[in-house]
Parts: C-alpha cells; structure tokens; sequence
C-alpha cells in the first residue's frame, strides 16, 4: 500500500516512518509538511492512504474533503493530540476513515493503517471512550453523506435547531414558535436531511459548531424527547 505522511513536525514523521516502512508491504511514498506539499504529492503519487495530523502548522480540516473530492479512492487516517467530541466527529463527516491518538501504542498505530487498507475503520480506545462519553454512538454518524455542497438552511429551520440545541421538546418549540407539533417534526426531519445527522446529537454539533449555540448548552437530548 502506498502511504504519505503529512504532519508539520520532522519528529513525528521520522517516528510514524520508522514504524510503517518496516511493516510489510507498506511503501512510504512522500511525506508533507503543509497542505500544499500533500495536494502536490497526492497528485504526483495518487497514495491509497494519508497519516494526518490536520491539526498541526500548515494543515487544517478543509484539505481533506478538498481532496477527496478529486481523489475519492484516498483514506485519510487522523493522528492528532487530544481533541474534543465535536472536533473528533467533524473529522469524521469530513472524510477521515480511521481516527488514533498521537500517544497511542505502536501495534494501534500498525493496526489503523492495516484496518484502514483493507477497507475498514480503526479508531483507538481513547477516541472512541471521548465521542461516547458526549453520549454520541460512533456508529451513528453519517459517514456516507459527505459532499461538497454547501448546507443551505432557512431561517426559520435555524431557529428550530437552536431552540433544539437548547433541550426543547417538539412540544415546547411548537408553543414557542405558534407552530403545530406536527410543523416542528417536519422541520426536524428536513434538517436532520440537509445536514446529513440521524439523530439529535447531530443537530446539536452543529449548532455549537456554528455557534448558533455556545458550548456550554452542548446538550443531547433523547430522541425520545421527540416522540
């Protein structure tokens, strides 16, 4: 399989290096340390798989559905620090396939590459433990709706997905709007649509990700709150 490493610090790509090339089958065919050096090597090389740490100097997020929307065949596995719920699951709807710790262990780190390119997902404990403790089920994200289309949503459906962000039943979104239930539910069902989320906890990540709501109201209600 052919790898690059793409992370702005020299140490992690000679330590990320010494453990991949030396596992069989593994060829490291370019490492970047910015994300114009691995959209140059992505071209030049066509990888199967990127190690990333986006979080690190020269790289963000964004190059990822960037380049995956020229290069659908690349599986990106992330190696970053600690990060929060909401960032770990944004990386996910993003494009990254496979998601470790920077202070995982050797084998873990092996493992993700290997899962990754046999076509499954690998993530580390330590992911996994932080997105369920924001009482989010990895296997409820909607891996598979990434696109590059803009998310276009009304304002009143904004206002829906704040007041939901908040913890309102669609009772009391309804009282407070001068809506029907039955209005809410399907203004629910249409946001949960355009923003690619099957459940609350979706709708409630991105309102704290685009601040309509701050931080401190990141709440997850139950979806039987809507019933």
């Amino acid at each position: 399989m052919y790898v690059i490493l793409a992370d702005s610090n020299d140490l992690v790509r000679i330590g990320l290096r010494t453990i991949l090339q030396a596992q069989p089958g593994v060829e490291i065919v370019g490492e970047a340390r910015s994300k114009d050096e691995l959209q140059s090597q992505i071209d030049s090389f066509g990888a199967g798989i990127v190690v990333i740490d986006y979080t690190s100097f020269g790289f963000d997020i964004d190059v990822i559905p960037k380049i995956l929307s020229q290069n659908k065949g690349v599986r990106f596995i992330a190696i970053t620090p600690e990060q929060s719920a909401q960032t770990l699951v944004d990386a996910l709807r993003s494009g990254v396939t496979s998601y470790i710790k920077k202070d995982c262990d050797v084998g873990e780190i092996i493992n993700a590459v290997e899962e990754t390119a046999n076509g499954s997902k690998f993530f580390c404990g330590q992911i996994l433990e932080t997105i369920r403790k924001a009482s989010i089920d990895v296997n409820d994200i909607d891996f598979d709706s990434f696109n590059c289309e803009p998310i276009i949503l009304s304002e009143r459906e904004n206002e829906i997905i704040k007041l939901i962000a908040e913890g309102l039943t669609n009772v009391q979104i309804a009282d407070q709007l001068f809506l029907s239930s039955h209005t809410v539910n399907t203004h629910r069902k249409n946001i949960m649509a355009k923003l690619g989320v099957k459940n609350t906890a979706g709708i409630v990540m991105y309102a704290v990700k685009t601040n309509l709501v701050s931080p401190n109201k990141f709440l997850f209600a139950g979806d039987a709150a809507f019933n």
